[in-house]
């Protein structure tokens, strides 16, 4: 304060929302506030975008109940498309420099025997640890995946970029081999540091190299175990279980004056490593190198979804199943609501997305681009 007075803050304006009971929890995280004498929410200041289309005003002045539904989702929708944020980052400075060392990108596809690929074995938030708990996915035929977590929390999709590393590097060694030109591939790796950042189109810079050891953690920590029910050769039925983690050991080297990780070491879980190196036709998938650039969680677990159930055509899954196989800790509101921003922005590699009515309820269409329409009556999911 100067010569004695100071001047009052201007007082920051109120913004009045509808928030339905079910949402209230949510709202609080983001800002909003509970006026007792109005028995309204609102928000002081600046509104978070999260909130944008609970705005009362986006209804042109008019009360709630005056405002049909579909107007109400409409203006909702305006107001997040009008603050949507890009679906992909840009590329760090470096990224174009030609580098030899760096692989396509692959992921094991495994669609009939290990179903990992239309479900989450990992979080899809960066928010939400997860840490010492337990997501499963139950299977079309009576089994599940069940994906635990240890006390650092759960891997994440964007740790998981780690695996698709390893599986990249294992797939191209692999294709060496069997051209004559290199030695079997064995499940350890050794990459630099910053050539995982450099396959992960992320800057080297930063506290990136703390992340990856603390990425390490998790997928160490994070076990998948799959249920499956099927026949043996006398007709009884049986129960199979098998479970590993998302990889099994690793060695990291660092420096101790800095504590900056210079290299480390991955073993490759024995069913990934199976699945490319021992496989007759191995069941692997090209990623398109943008995936690495996708900042929504969910947006890379559609992709994922796309290339497996769709590949070079066109696949439907509805969107109550996206909500189940994903993982999300959300309402199924909030997961349709986050899966229409996705089609609005339609910036996933490779495919177009789109929204059509079904009997249980709206469907989501991945369509590969250049490839024409089938018909609607396929099934939503697998």
């Amino acid at each position: 304060m100067k010569g004695g007075i100071g001047k009052r803050a201007t007082p920051r304006p109120r913004t009045y929302l509808t928030i339905g009971y079910d949402d209230k929890d949510w709202a609080k995280r983001h800002g909003a506030r509970w006026d007792k004498e109005r028995k309204r929410w609102y928000v002081l200041g600046e509104v978070s975008e999260m909130l944008l289309p609970y705005i009362d005003s986006l209804m042109g002045g008019q009360s709630l109940k005056e405002v049909p539904e579909e107007e109400r989702q409409e203006a909702r929708a305006r107001a997040t498309a009008a603050r949507a944020k890009p679906l992909l980052r840009t590329p760090p400075p470096d990224d174009a420099q030609a580098d030899f060392f760096v692989p396509g990108v692959w992921d094991v596809a495994a669609k009939d025997n290990r179903g990992i690929m239309d479900v989450a074995v990992f979080r899809l938030s960066k928010k939400y640890p997860r840490a010492n708990s337990v997501m499963t996915h139950n299977l079309p035929d009576g089994g599940h995946v069940r994906v635990a977590s240890g006390p650092d929390g759960m891997a994440s999709i964007w740790d998981y970029d780690i695996v698709l590393m390893g599986v990249s590097h294992l797939t191209e060694a692999m294709n060496r081999y069997r051209a004559g030109l290199g030695e079997k591939p064995g499940r350890s790796f050794r990459p630099h540091v910053s050539e995982i950042l450099k396959f992960c189109r992320q800057s080297d810079g930063g506290r990136q190299y703390e992340a990856v050891e603390a990425a390490l953690r998790r997928l160490k920590q994070t076990t998948v175990e799959i249920v499956r029910r099927q026949r043996g050769k006398d007709g009884r039925p049986l129960r199979v279980t098998e479970g590993a983690g998302l990889i099994n050991d690793y060695k990291a080297v660092s420096h101790e004056d800095s504590g900056r990780v210079t290299s480390v070491e991955i073993e490759l879980p024995k069913w990934l490593y199976a699945a490319v190196v021992e496989a007759e036709h191995p069941e692997v998938l090209t990623m398109h190198p943008n995936y690495f650039l996708m900042t929504p969680g969910l947006g890379r677990f559609v992709y994922r979804l796309a290339r497996v159930a769709a590949g070079k055509g066109e696949a439907r899954w509805s969107f109550r199943l996206i909500h189940e196989r994903s993982g999300s800790p959300d309402a199924f509101k909030k997961s349709s609501a986050a899966i229409r921003e996705l089609i609005k922005a339609n910036e996933l590699p490779e495919y177009d997305l789109a929204e059509e009515p079904g009997q249980d309820g709206p469907i989501l269409v991945m369509r590969f681009r250049g490839s024409f329409p089938t018909s609607s009556t396929e099934k939503a999911g697998p």
